[in-house]
C-alpha cells in the first residue's frame, strides 16, 4: 500500500473536440485522485489545443489505483461544457518512482477526443523510502528497521 506524494505536471492536450461553435474553447482540467480535487487554470481562447504546464501535489495513503482528468470548456453565460475524461493507471509510477510527461487518451461517451500529456512523479513517505514500514505501538511509531 504506497503512502507518500503525487506530483501531476499537466502539460498540455491535442485534438480535442471543441464545443463552441463561435469562438475558441476555454479548457480547464479537474484532477481527481480519490476524495481529493484540484482544478487547473482556464487556459483561454487556445481552442482544441490547451497548455497548462501546471504542477499539483496530491496525498497518497491507501488502496489507489487510478487519477481521473475531466476535461471542461469554461463558458461565460451557460454552464460549461464536458469535453472528455482520461483515467490514468498509477500502478508503474508507483512503483518507478516517475513516468515522463506522457499523452493518455481523451474520451467521451466511449469515442475517443483528444489527447492530454501529464508527467507523473511519487515520492514515497519517508520511512517507507528505505524498505522499512512504521508501526503504531500504543500511541507510538515504532519502526521494524
Amino acid at each position: 500500500m504506497p503512502q507518500g506524494k503525487l506530483q501531476v505536471l499537466l502539460v498540455s492536450a491535442k485534438g480535442l473536440d471543441n464545443s463552441d461553435f463561435l469562438s475558441s474553447m476555454d479548457p480547464y482540467v479537474l484532477l481527481s485522485f480519490r476524495s481529493q480535487e484540484q482544478k487547473s487554470s482556464v487556459s483561454t481562447d487556445t481552442g482544441s489545443e490547451p497548455e497548462w504546464n501546471e504542477t499539483f501535489i496530491f496525498t497518497v495513503s491507501g488502496d489507489v489505483s487510478e487519477l481521473h482528468l475531466k476535461i471542461m470548456d469554461k463558458d461565460n453565460f451557460s454552464a460549461d461544457d464536458f469535453v472528455g475524461e482520461a483515467k490514468i493507471p498509477l500502478d508503474a509510477v508507483f512503483e518507478g518512482g516517475s513516468l515522463p510527461p506522457t499523452a493518455y487518451t481523451v474520451v467521451k461517451d466511449g469515442e475517443f477526443k483528444g489527447e492530454i500529456r501529464v508527467g507523473l512523479t511519487f515520492v514515497k513517505e519517508r520511512g517507507h523510502a528505505r524498505g522499512y514500514e512504521a508501526e503504531e505501538v500504543g500511541g507510538w511509531k515504532e519502526s521494524s528497521f
